[in-house]
């Protein structure tokens, strides 16, 4: 191969793997609404669901970014009425991995209290995201109520 051709596949590959880590960053913490009747089953998460919302928290403990998350979501739990959080450690527990369909970790999702997942977010999530999707859970929840 002559080194005009290696310099322009190089170069292509660059800007291919580029592209493709601005896309994966832009969606880093972004919640992504759940359609369809996937549920979250209590016995999995060793909790009760919250009486409004439930932030469940898959982890593992080589995951660096999963203490800041935990932190922020537990905060939000605390300052909103019938929210609490679950931690899922995926190192002990893989079968939810596949089960809930877990490819990265932190991976959060928004269970409402029939155990409905809502939202879902890969990542981490900001505060504002995560207190924008409990808003839209609960005025899904009053309008349906």
């Amino acid at each position: 191969m002559s080194l005009p051709i290696a310099l322009v596949v190089v170069a292509a590959l660059l800007a291919a793997t580029l592209l493709a880590g601005v896309l994966l960053r832009r969606r880093d913490g972004r919640a992504v609404t759940v359609h369809g009747d996937r549920h979250v089953d209590p016995a999995d998460l060793m909790h009760p669901l919250g009486a409004q919302a439930t932030l469940v928290q898959f982890s593992t403990e080589f995951c660096a970014r999963c203490p800041q998350v935990r932190r922020m979501l537990g905060s939000v739990a605390a300052e909103r009425a019938g929210v609490v959080h679950a931690e899922v450690d995926l190192t002990s527990r893989a079968d939810l991995a596949a089960r809930y369909k877990v490819m990265s970790t932190p991976t959060t999702l928004l269970v409402g209290p029939d155990g409905r997942i809502r939202s879902r977010f890969t990542g981490v999530p900001t505060r504002a995201a995560v207190l924008s999707a409990l808003d839209g859970a609960d005025h899904v929840q009053e309008a349906t109520a």
